[in-house]
């Protein structure tokens, strides 16, 4: 090999050791650029990711208390103070949970003040026809004629009734049997101490006809909402037969 040839290859190696080393600087500088470009984004985005996380902590709080107060008024008040200060809401829970159990207890008494009375029954009940005076039907009244049936409070306590009461008439076997219907009438209810009493009317269409007549014998009070019956006898006489008939006029008022 020539001294020229041998000059000239040391020179590319020269050259090409220059230019690698000035391509791994630049490789620094734009890794160290993009180093600091990262640690950049990342602190950015750390602040915020810490922005919103804040952000969803208030809002949050704001949103639930908000949702809350519009759903159910004083619950969201509470979250709505439980979010300003914890021990606000502590002491606000524990208040809403007192008022509420006090609330509660008003209501019961109040409710047993109120409508704690109970309806009467019929184990506590005696029934009878009125029989006394002008309480006896007039037989030839053709029909607009009542008879009453007192109901009695035997029991020790206060009870409360009102309503239709059903009425059965039965024959003397207890074969043939008489469900009266109810009139339209209106009803309230009426409060019986122990001893007290009330009664109902029912309106009969008697008859002495020796054909198309019914003889009672017995009739089965059930009180209002109750399933057991009464038994007391019939003390009158004959009834017209209308049991198949769609507006008899025999029929049953209400008490109250």
């Amino acid at each position: 090999m020539s001294s020229n040839t041998a000059a000239r290859t040391a020179r590319r190696r020269t050259l090409r050791v220059a230019a690698a080393a000035l391509t791994a600087v630049a490789g620094l500088t734009l890794t160290a650029c993009s180093g600091s470009d990262a640690a950049g984004t990342k602190a950015a985005g750390g602040t915020e990711s810490g922005v919103n996380a804040a952000g969803v902590d208030a809002t949050g709080s704001s949103a639930g208390s908000g949702s809350s107060a519009d759903g159910a008024g004083s619950s969201g008040g509470t979250q709505a103070s439980g979010a300003t200060a914890g021990s606000g809401a502590k002491t606000g829970t524990k208040a809403e949970a007192a008022d509420k159990q006090s609330g509660g207890s008003r209501a019961a008494n109040g409710g047993g003040a109120g409508s704690g009375i109970e309806r009467c029954h019929t184990s506590g009940l005696k029934a009878s026809f009125a029989t006394g005076g002008d309480a006896a039907p007039d037989p030839d009244a053709g029909g607009a004629t009542t008879t009453s049936v007192v109901l009695t409070n035997k029991g020790s306590r206060t009870c409360k009734i009102g309503g239709f009461p059903g009425v059965d008439l039965t024959s003397e076997n207890g074969g043939e049997r008489w469900s009266l219907a109810r009139s339209s009438a209106k009803h309230g209810s009426i409060t019986l101490g122990p001893g007290d009493s009330t009664d109902f009317t029912i309106n009969v269409a008697m008859t002495k006809e020796d054909q198309g007549f019914y003889q009672p014998a017995w009739a089965q009070i059930t009180p209002p909402n109750e399933t057991k019956s009464l038994t007391i006898k019939w003390p009158w006489g004959t009834l017209v037969d209308q049991r198949a008939a769609t507006h008899p006029a025999t029929f049953v008022n209400p008490i109250g």
